[in-house]
């Protein structure tokens, strides 16, 4: 059997007296594609902020590999995770943000080389030429001395994704990467996403509301509402043939 590359046991996260999520298991294993559906305050977008270290759990455990994301050993006991091991666990997990987060001083291609120099401590040459592949990849080869400014929506997310994907991660997590940009734009960065995910390399966690995307892209769906995993599955159990009285209202409001 394939050991999970995440694993999350009973977490929990709370915002004051707001509880969010409220017993999370869940496995995803090297190279498999989840989608993440549900309501807005279902706790979608949280799962993946704590897998990128920005949210902490309140109480379980997150594991990458064999590692604990928010825990670490010393003197023979856990306690919490300092900042060195935080950065170390995560640098095998990738994120494309809603808003694309690009610095707008920095042309598209030094945008992608900043982390493997910096973070990987990658020789400039190296981190040049695999930063021109990605943005290749995702369509924007000709593009690489623009600045964001000069760029539509599109080509901002696709860059995000380039830049992410330079980093070579083991687990790549979109969130809701669609939802800021035009209707005419989403077809195209959704396209590249279908590209990245038939390669097969690596997991994908994808927070999204586009039904049909998640039917043809995910191994797996997870729908989540009021902070518990109310239905997973695969693509076509849960989004065609599900039972669940939550999940078909919701899922009513994606059909004409």
């Amino acid at each position: 059997m394939t050991e999970p590359i995440v694993t999350f046991k009973d977490v929990h996260k709370s915002f004051g007296d707001v509880d969010v999520l409220k017993g999370i298991d869940l496995e995803i294993k090297p190279a498999e594609k989840v989608a993440v559906i549900g309501p807005s305050g279902s706790g979608k977008t949280t799962i993946i902020r704590m897998l990128m270290t920005l949210e902490q759990p309140t109480s379980g455990d997150i594991f990458v590999g064999d590692q604990n994301l928010w825990k670490m050993e010393k003197n023979g006991e856990f306690v919490a995770a300092n900042e060195k091991h935080l950065r170390e666990v995560r640098g095998d997990i990738g994120m494309v943000f809603q808003h694309f987060n690009l610095f707008p001083h920095m042309t598209i291609l030094e945008n992608c080389m900043t982390a493997p120099i910096h973070v990987k401590k990658e020789a400039k040459k190296v981190a040049r030429q695999r930063s021109i592949e990605m943005l290749e990849k995702v369509g924007l080869g000709d593009k690489l001395d623009n600045y964001p400014s000069q760029l539509s929506g599109g080509q901002k997310q696709r860059v995000a994704m380039a830049r992410a994907l330079v980093m070579r991660p083991k687990v790549m997590l979109f969130d809701e990467v669609t939802s800021a940009l035009d209707p005419e734009l989403v077809g195209e960065v959704l396209e590249v996403i279908r590209d990245i995910a038939k390669e097969g390399e690596m997991a994908m966690i994808l927070v999204t509301h586009e039904m049909d995307f998640a039917l043809d892209v995910a191994d797996k769906v997870l729908f989540l509402d009021e902070g518990v995993i109310a239905e997973q599955g695969s693509a076509s159990e849960v989004i065609e043939h599900s039972k669940n009285e939550r999940l078909q209202s919701f899922l009513h409001r994606f059909r004409s």
